[in-house]
C-alpha cells in the first residue's frame, strides 16, 4: 500500500478546487522551473534548480535525463538519493487529484537507483537503494533495496539476492 495522506472534497471533484489545495502562483513558478530543467542538458545545473527553486532532495552525482516531469504541485515532496539515474521522460507524481478525494504522497527513491525510460512513480512510494526499475514501468508500491522490478503494473522480475546471484554468474 503506498504511503499517502488522503483529503477528501466536497462540490466538485478535487481537480477542479485545484488552487484551494496549492497556491496558483507556486504552481506557476514550478510549471517555470520544470520546463526549464526538463531541457536542459547540463545536470548539475538541472539539480541546482530543482534543489534552489523545488525545494526537492536531490543527491550528489544524480542524473536526471531530458524530458523528466516531476510533480508540479508538490516537487518538495520528493527526494532522490545519490549517483541514481532517472531515465528519460519518466514522470514522478507526489499527488493525485480523483473525484470525491485528493492523496498527497512523499517519493523517496534511494542511492544508486537506476529508472528507465518513460516510467511513472506514483505518490507514496518508496524506491530502495540499488533498485533497477525497468523502462516504461508503473511504478505503484514501493521497490525492496536491490531489487529489479518492472512491467505494468509492477512486478518483481529479480529479487536483489538473486541479481547478485546473476552476477556472480556472469564473473564466471
Amino acid at each position: 500500500m503506498r504511503k499517502t495522506t488522503r483529503y477528501p472534497v466536497h462540490e466538485a471533484n478535487s481537480l477542479w478546487q485545484i488552487y484551494k489545495t496549492v497556491p496558483f502562483w507556486k504552481v506557476v513558478k514550478n510549471f517555470i522551473v520544470i520546463q526549464l530543467s526538463r531541457y536542459t542538458p547540463f545536470i548539475p545545473v538541472k539539480n541546482w534548480l530543482y534543489r534552489t527553486f523545488l525545494r526537492m532532495k536531490v543527491g550528489d552525482q544524480t542524473a536526471v535525463a531530458l524530458m523528466v516531469m516531476m510533480d508540479i504541485m508538490f516537487p518538495e515532496k520528493i527526494s532522490i538519493g545519490k549517483n541514481s539515474i532517472i531515465g528519460y521522460n519518466t514522470t514522478i507524481l507526489a499527488h493525485e487529484y480523483l473525484i470525491d478525494e485528493y492523496r498527497l504522497g512523499d517519493v523517496i527513491i534511494g542511492d544508486e537507483v537506476m529508472i528507465g525510460a518513460n516510467s511513472t512513480i506514483l505518490p507514496g512510494v518508496t524506491i530502495g537503494d540499488g533498485a533497477i526499475v525497468s523502462a516504461a514501468t508503473l511504478v505503484h508500491q514501493d521497490v525492496p533495496p536491490g531489487a529489479f522490478v518492472g512491467g505494468n503494473p509492477m512486478k518483481i522480475i529479480y529479487t536483489k539476492e538473486q541479481m547478485l546471484e546473476r552476477k556472480r554468474e556472469e564473473i564466471l
